[in-house]
């Protein structure tokens, strides 16, 4: 019985805890990231450059800190244009999906995530992303819908008690 309830409470705690698989950064591997970009302007070609920004980019939209994340976004989104590739286009809006996935904008990650899925249907990474989003979105509707009807109840409850209150 008891391990029954530790499972219980364990799929509850992930239920809420919103675990995903999207790996993390630290601050010490942007830093780095930032340090190859800098080293990359000064004298290196452009399309290290570009693999460097990428580099940074990647690291910045699977941070921690909501700074960076928008930082991340505002760097691919600017790049986006400049992409001649399907390849890099796929990348970088994959990138981007993953950056408004980590800020909270669930739609737009969606929407980016099926943008990258035209371009590359068999994308494992995208594949995977899409998922967490829908089943995050599934996730928060069931979470308001509990909200919405805890608060019916309690103003229910409360109307019911001040008309025994009269009577």
């Amino acid at each position: 019985m008891e391990a029954k309830m530790g499972k219980f409470f364990e799929s509850v705690g992930a239920f809420f805890g919103g675990g995903d698989q999207i790996p993390w950064c630290d601050r010490d591997v942007i830093a780095g990231c930032e340090k190859e970009v800098a080293d990359a302007a000064n004298g290196g070609s452009e399309e290290h450059k570009s693999e460097c920004i990428m580099r940074l980019s990647w690291a910045l939209v699977h941070s921690r800190q909501a700074e960076d994340i928008q930082r991340g976004i505002a760097m691919l989104e600017a790049s986006l244009t400049s992409s001649s590739s399907p390849l890099q286009k796929k990348e970088k809006l994959y990138l981007l999906a993953v950056g408004y996935y980590r800020s909270g904008e669930y739609g737009k990650s969606r929407q980016l995530v099926e943008q990258c899925l035209e371009i590359a249907p068999d994308f494992r990474q995208a594949l995977t992303l899409k998922k967490t989003v829908e089943d995050r979105i599934a996730k928060d509707g069931v979470i308001g819908i509990g909200i919405t009807a805890t608060a019916v109840g309690l103003i229910a409850g409360g109307i019911a008690a001040a008309l025994a209150r009269k009577k």
